[in-house]
Order: structure tokens, then C-alpha cells, then sequence
């Protein structure tokens, strides 16, 4: 394994690492050995423009040519084997099982995108002429889609394959005709240079324009004002916290000439339990909820972070079992010793306000576990919840809130003032289904995707998944970022009216 701790602009590694910065190990909590450099004005400036310039060629190329393109980097991302698995364990913490896995999807995606394209699935519409039509004749009308120009795609945290450097976002634009601008987060930086290896070896074998793709390391947030604020950046994908996320939003809407930026940013996950199905099975659904939140302890985006029902006496046989299951969990390790930070703060302050009972937390971290945390499980009434908007941001990690309602009328005021999320469950039996209505209702306006009896964490890579939502969930509430639709974010339609043969694109002609 070799990790040059360069940025890759359009096929050359530059930039200066001896005033670089280095990961952390997050089990260790030691300085890792490679160090890599901050990019400066003038690499993020090549890269930006060697994008747009490759544009020319690559949003020509045709389908099968992006296929196979898309396939050649899953080889190359398969060829890496353990190195990449072991550095993205070391940098994040995460179970070599959880990487694999991740890997797996991560190509599944690329494949995903490869089909589609090969198999016409994004077909154009045609509306024949009509000479005969009265009032007037109908003229020919063909409408495409046409690449947006370069895009920027910045790494997410907790998922360093699947949502990173060769991720979704960058397979969706890859796949639409887009090069990909790609800045590294700076918590795994070897496994996003392995990656981009990778992506190269494929741009090689395929004979593609360098310019199509380059990875951008750095610490410096200056570099993320740089490219999303480039002229030539044309979309923006993001997945990180609502503060980033909104600093680029506002720089973003300064611009020249605005452009989409598909930011996915905060979700608590509402999970509501209803009368009948907390009365059957009070005790298991405790259990799998707990089980549900402590998946890479909390750190997913569809983690479940409150869960409300109507507080009977079956209530208690529910947060009873809540509690022994957090109480019995293992201190887990955090993706950065920031987040960590972030997270026990966020948990000291539930601690501080008045109505807010703590029930039950996990086993205290070792001396030497630096950033470990212990979940955590928090209940209070719905007064207490709507006077305190703490109550309703996200705690990135194994945090819960149950919020006690004391009528079903409570319960849907509790709905009313959620703010957007990308997922709800619905926990219910068949005698449930009349307030299951009323909630699936009001709670549809408020998240991109709602689940019937089964846990919000994981998502299905597939033509009906949508995964965002209303504000903060994500910043544009007509797209995903995950299935097939995920492509059209790098895109725009065009109509080409009586157009010649000779002028259409290859997907219009007849």
C-alpha cells in the first residue's frame, strides 16, 4: 500500500506534505504515520478547470462508455482488497465487517448506474408532428437531459465508502456525464487517496479524459468556500451538519450564478408506537430499537433519535427494557474525537434541562478509550419537548429521547412540531391502523421516506428509494441521493423542437 498524501488533480498527485496534517487512528487515539497537504488555491483552481475542460468531451461519451467506465472503477476499488479495508478501519473505528459491507454497496452503487445506463433507462420522451392538427400544426418536440457541467462532492464522516470518495453522489454524476471535484474528509484521508487510486486506474484503463475526476485533501475550510463559490462548479453534493452545510448554503446563494446544492444535513428519525402494538410487544420493541440506535453507535444518518407513543401502563414495561438494554451496552468508539466532544456535550446539556429525565446510560469508557462514548436514554413530556428546540436537533450518536404524550391528540401535536427528517417508522398492529392513518398522514409532510414496523437504519439501493426529505434533512426536497433517481440532481431537461437528425444526441434519434 502506497499513500502519497497528495491531492489528485486530473491524474498528477501534487501538493506539499510536510506542513500537511495527519488521521487519527480512532481506536488507538494516536496520530497515524502518513501525512497529507492542504490543498492551496492554485491546485483546487487546476483541478476545477482541468474538470471543465474534460466536461467537453465526457458528457459525449456515450452510455455504454460511462458503463463501463462506472463497472472499471468497481474492479479497481475490489483490486485494493485488505489495504483498503484496513485503513478505513483504522481511520474510522468501524468493524472490518461494517467496511466490507460498505465496499460492497459502494460497487453495488457504480454497478447500479452501469445498468441503467446500458439498459436505455433513462429514455428520452418524443412527441411526434401532427401537419393535420387544427388550429395549428403540432410540431416535433424531443426532450433529453443534458450534465449539468463539473460537480463538487464533498466526503461524509461515517460512511467513508458509500457516501465518500467514490460514493453515491460521485457515481450519480459520474454516470449523468458530470466530472467529479472530490474534497476528502480530513478524518480519512489514506482511505479516500486509495480510492482515487482506484478511480484513476480506471480513468487509464478507459482511456478517459484525467480531468473527470480529482481528490482534494485538506483541513482548511478555505478550500471548501474555493470550490463551491468556483464559477466553473455547476452542483454541489454534501452530506455533513446542518452548521457546514448552511455556511455553504449562504456562499453558495452569493454566487453569480446560483447553482443546485444537495445538501444532506440532520435527521432525528421520528420512531411513533402506538397504543395496541406497545401493549403486544412492548418489551422486543424496546429491544430492537436500542439495538437499532447503537448500530456504529448512532453515528447513522437514519439513526432513531426520538420515540414517542401515548404513555399507559404498558409504558413502563417498554422504557424498563429500553433501559437494561442501554445500561448493558459497551462505550463505543466515535469517529473523530470531535464528534465525541460534540456528542457528551449534547448529553450534558439534556442533563441540564428541567423535565428531562435520564433513564438509563451505557457502561462508562476506559481511561484509556479516549473518545469512546456510552449511549444514552433521555424521556420527558411534550410541553417539556416543544418549550426546548434543543429537544429537536440532532445528537449524532447513541442518543435517544422518548417523548410521553398523554392522549393520541398529543401525539399528533407532537408530529406538527417536528421539523424534516429523512425517515419515520410507524410501530403498530392491524388494531392500530385507524390512528395509523392519522399519523402516517401527518407525518408523510414531514419525512422523504416512512417505514411500516421495521427500523429507519439502512437503506435500499434501488428505483423507489428516496432518501432526503424536508429542511434540514436535505436542502432540495425534490431529490434523493440514494437509488437510480439520484441522477437527475446532474442534470437538466432540454427540448429540441423539429430538429434534424444530424443535430439531435445519439439518445433522441429515431
Amino acid at each position: 500500500m502506497n499513500i502519497t498524501g497528495k491531492n489528485l488533480i486530473a491524474g498528477e498527485w501534487s501538493g506539499d506534505t510536510s506542513n500537511g496534517f495527519s488521521a487519527m487512528n480512532a481506536i488507538t487515539n494516536q496520530t497515524m504515520n502518513e501525512m497529507f497537504a492542504d490543498a492551496n488555491e492554485q491546485e483546487i483552481d487546476q483541478a476545477i478547470n482541468k474538470a471543465s475542460q474534460a466536461f467537453v468531451t465526457y458528457s459525449q461519451l456515450s452510455a455504454e462508455k460511462r458503463a463501463g467506465f462506472l463497472r472499471t472503477i468497481g474492479e479497481q476499488i475490489l483490486a485494493l482488497g485488505d489495504d483498503l479495508v484496513n485503513m478505513a478501519c483504522a481511520e474510522t473505528g468501524l468493524p472490518a465487517m461494517r467496511i466490507q459491507g460498505e465496499r460492497g454497496r459502494t460497487i453495488g452503487q457504480l454497478g447500479l448506474f452501469a445498468n441503467l445506463l446500458e439498459s436505455g433507462e433513462y429514455q428520452a420522451v418524443v412527441d411526434l408532428a401532427d401537419a393535420n392538427r387544427a388550429p395549428l400544426p403540432k410540431p416535433e418536440t424531443r426532450l433529453g437531459y443534458l450534465p449539468l457541467g463539473p460537480v463538487a462532492v464533498f466526503a461524509a464522516s461515517n460512511f467513508p465508502l458509500a457516501f465518500s470518495t467514490a460514493g453515491g453522489d460521485t457515481a450519480s454524476a459520474l454516470a449523468a456525464g458530470c466530472p467529479v471535484v472530490m474534497k476528502a474528509h480530513a478524518a480519512h484521508p489514506g482511505t479516500a487517496e486509495l480510492v482515487a487510486q482506484a478511480i484513476s486506474k480506471a480513468i487509464e484503463i478507459c482511456g478517459i479524459d484525467a480531468g473527470v475526476f480529482s481528490l482534494i485533501q485538506g483541513k482548511n475550510y478555505g478550500i471548501s468556500s474555493q470550490i463551491v463559490t468556483h464559477p466553473m462548479i455547476k452542483a454541489v453534493g454534501f452530506t455533513g451538519s446542518e452548521r457546514v452545510g448552511m455556511i455553504l448554503q449562504r456562499q453558495i446563494n452569493e454566487r453569480a450564478e446560483p447553482i443546485p446544492f444537495y445538501g444532506e444535513l440532520g435527521s432525528v428519525n421520528p420512531q411513533f408506537i402506538l397504543e395496541n402494538k406497545l401493549a403486544e410487544d412492548a418489551k422486543e420493541l424496546a429491544q430492537g430499537l436500542v439495538a437499532s440506535l447503537m448500530m456504529a453507535q448512532g453515528q447513522f444518518c437514519t439513526s432513531p433519535g426520538i420515540w414517542a407513543y401515548v404513555a399507559d401502563e404498558h409504558a413502563a414495561t417498554f422504557e424498563n427494557a429500553a433501559s437494561q438494554a442501554i445500561s448493558e451496552t459497551a462505550a463505543g468508539v466515535m469517529l473523530t474525537p470531535g464528534i465525541a466532544v460534540s456528542y457528551n456535550n449534547a448529553v450534558k446539556q439534556w442533563q441540564g434541562i428541567a423535565g428531562v429525565e435520564c433513564l438509563a446510560q451505557g457502561k462508562s469508557p476506559s481511561a484509556e478509550q479516549i473518545h469512546f462514548c456510552s449511549a444514552a436514554l433521555f424521556a420527558t413530556d411534550l410541553a417539556t419537548f416543544k418549550d426546548n428546540k434543543t429537544l429537536h436537533e440532532e445528537v449524532f450518536g447513541s442518543s435517544a429521547l422518548i417523548v410521553r404524550c398523554k392522549s393520541q391528540v398529543e401525539l399528533m401535536a407532537f408530529i406538527s412540531l417536528l421539523k424534516g427528517n429523512l425517515t419515520a417508522s410507524i410501530h403498530a398492529s392491524e388494531k392500530d391502523l385507524p390512528m395509523a392513518q392519522q399519523v402516517a398522514l401527518a407525518a408523510a409532510h414531514k419525512v422523504g421516506r416512512l417505514i411500516y414496523n421495521q427500523m429507519p437504519t439502512g437503506v435500499e439501493v434501488c428505483a423507489s428509494m428516496n432518501h432526503g426529505g424536508p429542511f434540514p434533512a436535505s436542502t432540495q426536497i425534490r431529490s434523493t441521493s440514494v437509488g437510480s433517481e439520484a441522477i437527475k440532481r446532474f442534470q437538466r431537461p432540454i427540448c429540441y423542437q423539429n430538429m434534424p437528425n444530424e443535430l439531435l444526441p445519439e439518445l433522441l434519434k429515431i
